[in-house]
């Protein structure tokens, strides 16, 4: 498995993953295997998931009740700049220069870039911390000039 994208939920569905969810977060808290039995199978044997399934199906599951498309990613991908600059949510050529300017690695397969998902999520991280920091920093200035008593 590449990539599943899953289209956003209709309201019932949404609906039916807001219920479940509030199932499943104790077993996440107490960091659980879950065990599920599906009614309409000849089988009665409950279905056993695993700790991270239960943690990722929560995270799925969230996403769906606030009414969200779904992309599952393995980190081990290969993706193509396209992919990688919608994942980042800049256009190509942004992207085409962060690889050139080493700040993501990358590798070429012909004439074609490729970027690991890992890799693309280290970034990501990475970026995320800066702008919080400097978000961080512009609100201490703020607040030293006085510009919140405005």
């Amino acid at each position: 498995m590449l990539a599943q994208l899953h289209p956003p939920p209709n309201i019932e569905d949404s609906e039916i993953a807001r219920e479940a969810t509030a199932r499943i977060v104790p077993f996440v808290r107490a960091q659980k295997p879950l065990q599920i039995r599906i009614v309409e199978a000849e089988n009665q044997e409950p279905l056993v998931l695993p700790v991270g399934a239960v943690a990722l199906l929560k995270d799925i599951l969230e996403a769906m009740a606030a009414g969200h498309s779904i992309t599952v990613i393995p980190l081990h991908a290969e993706l193509t700049t396209m992919e990688a600059a919608d994942i980042l949510n800049v256009s190509r050529p942004y992207l085409i220069k962060l690889l050139e300017s080493g700040e993501i690695p990358y590798r070429k397969v012909g004439r074609h870039r490729r970027i690991l998902m890992e890799d693309l999520m280290e970034y990501k991280e990475k970026s995320d911390k800066q702008r919080r920091a400097a978000m961080d920093e512009l609100v201490s200035l703020s607040e030293e000039l006085g510009l919140y008593d405005l």
